[in-house]
């Protein structure tokens, strides 16, 4: 399935030398608004690592917001934006609009401020193999225990974020978990539900 276009509205302004047309994410970026509502990936995290990174020279202490929509994706992409988003000195408030799951819930997780609105869901599951698992047995055991080490890691940072035990967050994510915006809150994925912007 091809990924949808997204239109990203211009806005026009004028100003004392003329019209100016700068692309909606730009005046988002400006009041320190943050998106990742597609796959987590190396671009998709890039894009967000770059912003944060900016946003750290131009004000360590403004906090940032960040909403998410996504379905997560790549493991490591999204745990060297966790890294950028922990290393960062001012707070991170996320949002969660829609639906964060995988990567993406551990993202969400790890805000300073984490908001859901009222029909919004986190899900939580082990990581997953991807492109298939094929090779010498070695190879398959290799690839079988690094899973695992990628496990503990993503079921240590829950657990850092929500106040569950490891063993608790090991139950929760041996399936596929999804949370409604106040079961979330009840878990401790998240801090409240909001019903403004």
């Amino acid at each position: 399935m091809e990924p949808s276009f997204v239109y990203s509205p211009q806005i026009i302004r004028e100003t004392s030398s003329g019209l100016e047309r700068y692309d909606v994410r730009d005046q988002m970026l400006a009041n320190r608004e943050l998106e990742l509502t597609s796959q987590v990936d190396a671009g998709s995290c890039a894009g967000v690592i770059r912003n944060l990174l900016f946003l750290e020279q131009e004000d360590p202490d403004a906090p940032v917001t960040l909403y998410i929509n996504s379905p997560g994706g790549e493991v490591q992409s999204g745990l060297a934006l966790y890294d950028v988003m922990q290393a960062v000195s001012y707070p991170i408030r996320t949002v969660c609009l829609g639906m964060a799951a995988s990567m993406a819930a551990l993202l969400f997780i790890s805000g300073d401020e984490r908001e859901m609105l009222p029909h919004s869901r986190v899900m939580i599951h082990d990581p997953l193999i991807g492109g298939g698992l094929n090779g010498s047995a070695l190879s398959v055991k290799a690839r079988a225990d690094d899973l695992m080490r990628i496990r503990d890691i993503t079921a240590e940072v829950i657990s850092r974020h929500t106040g569950m035990t490891l063993e608790q967050v090991f139950a929760l994510t041996a399936s596929d978990t999804y949370f409604e915006a106040e079961a979330a809150v009840d878990a401790g994925l998240a801090d409240r539900i909001i019903t403004s912007l």
